[in-house]
């Protein structure tokens, strides 16, 4: 085990320890919060006008993805059965998933709701300004990208999970509402339900070699050639723009609900063939920048990238990213028993009990105006350091060493990050998104 091993372990036993003798201070600080935010209506709700964006679904993204090579629907089966996938199976969603779009709209229009139904590519800021309320219906992907793009705290979104075999859809209304819609209606205009406002992230571009047009990765599923052409395709359209530099911050069109991703990630494996072109070997690309937190002083970093999540987010990959597994809990405590000579009975309720309390730790309020910074495997040496690998944070700036780096928000819309540009990230109150929470 090398020194850097065992230090990262005593510190994860000793962090053991803290998290037991403070255990569950936290939570209650965390649900009085989200009592006094999300707050019971105090009168009825009953839009005039509704948008209903929807997914596209599997089945529809097969069909599109091979729509120029005009092929029959016996040739789309063929070939998704060459790639093990089945042609009926994914029917079968997609049909699932229209039956309940079909009950939304019905539903609405039951209640003299005018609706518009726009696939979630036809969703634009037009539809945005002409609704009274945003329903998003698909999953966590289609509510991310609806929030993306309503600036409006007043304007409320409802999620509602139209497959919910085969989505989570922790952002919707829960699962019984998909097939109940009415009452999720009644229940509305009763006031029969809280508000729940979530806090986003709002993003500052600014620096040189800047292009802060963004390229949408929800419904193109790029590929990174693909990737990269798109980048360059917008570059071209801000160089004729002569948007190459910003001297002064600009606030970019979109807010994070969930999370901020900064790095080389779409190009960490790099194929390189300089000597021989018939043959090819993978080399891995470290992201490159320069962090400060809090206004607090520079640091070099090198790592596999910068993740900065909401509380709405802190559930998602920001958790997973920093979870711990009961079997390392297990080793460093066997380690700190061994090192401190104290008694500790390392049983199987204590393990569960420590690695709980931490991956607890990690979640906090969507209500929360604080965010939460993950750097993803830091490389720690002579030149660069991590003094903090994660943490809550209320700004953070980061300045780009990299060469083929994003700035991707919400998984869905990545912005060039390159040598050269600065992002200031931090959150406004007037940036909060209104949800609905409703009662199973």
């Amino acid at each position: 085990m090398t020194h850097r091993s065992f230090t990262n372990l005593l510190y994860l036993g000793k962090r053991a320890f803290t998290i037991l003798n403070r255990r569950s201070s936290r939570l209650p600080h965390v649900l009085m919060g989200a009592q006094h935010i999300a707050s019971q209506a105090e009168s009825g709700f009953k839009p005039s006008k509704v948008a209903v964006v929807t997914k596209m679904t599997r089945y529809e993204f097969e069909q599109q993805r091979y729509r120029f090579s005009e092929l029959s629907e016996e040739d789309l089966k063929q070939l998704l059965a060459l790639k093990g996938s089945s042609y009926l199976g994914l029917l079968e969603r997609h049909n699932i998933h229209t039956r309940n779009v079909e009950h939304i709209v019905e539903s609405l229009l039951k209640e003299g709701i005018e609706v518009r139904l726009v696939k979630r590519g036809e969703y634009d800021e037009e539809t945005v300004l002409w609704a009274d309320a945003i329903i998003s219906a698909g999953g966590d992907g289609t509510m991310l990208l609806v929030a993306s793009k309503v600036f409006n705290k007043d304007q409320p979104v409802l999620g509602v999970n139209t497959d919910p075999e085969r989505s989570e859809g922790h952002l919707c209304l829960p699962v019984r509402y998909t097939r109940a819609f009415p009452e999720a209606i009644q229940k509305l205009c009763r006031g029969q339900f809280r508000w729940q406002w979530r806090q986003r992230i709002r993003l500052h571009l600014e620096g040189t070699g800047i292009n802060p047009t963004p390229v949408d990765l929800h419904e193109q599923q790029l590929s990174l050639e693909q990737h990269n052409q798109a980048h360059r395709i917008t570059l071209m359209e801000a160089q004729r723009s002569e948007v190459d530099s910003l001297s002064k911050p600009y606030l970019l069109p979109v807010r994070g609900l969930n999370e901020i991703f900064i790095g080389e990630s779409l190009s960490s494996r790099v194929k390189c063939n300089p000597l021989k072109p018939h043959l090819t070997f993978s080399l891995h690309r470290a992201s490159y920048y320069e962090i400060s937190v809090d206004d607090g002083p520079w640091e070099k970093q090198k790592s596999s990238g910068l993740s900065i999540c909401t509380g709405t987010g802190s559930k998602a990959w920001s958790y997973n990213i920093n979870k711990l597994v009961e079997q390392a809990v297990e080793e460093v405590l066997w380690i700190g028993k061994a090192k401190t000579g104290l008694e500790i009975p390392v049983t199987q309720d204590l393990i569960e009990k420590v690695t709980d309390e931490y991956n607890r730790s990690l979640v906090f309020g969507p209500e929360e105006s604080r965010m939460f910074f993950s750097i993803r495997e830091p490389i720690v040496n002579r030149v660069f350091s991590s003094s903090r690998q994660r943490g809550f944070a209320n700004r953070v700036c980061v300045r780009s060493r990299c060469w083929d780096a994003c700035m991707v928000v919400d998984g869905g819309t990545s912005f060039e990050f390159n040598d050269g540009a600065i992002a200031t990230i931090t959150m406004n109150e007037e940036d909060q998104l209104r949800t609905v929470l409703l009662e199973n």
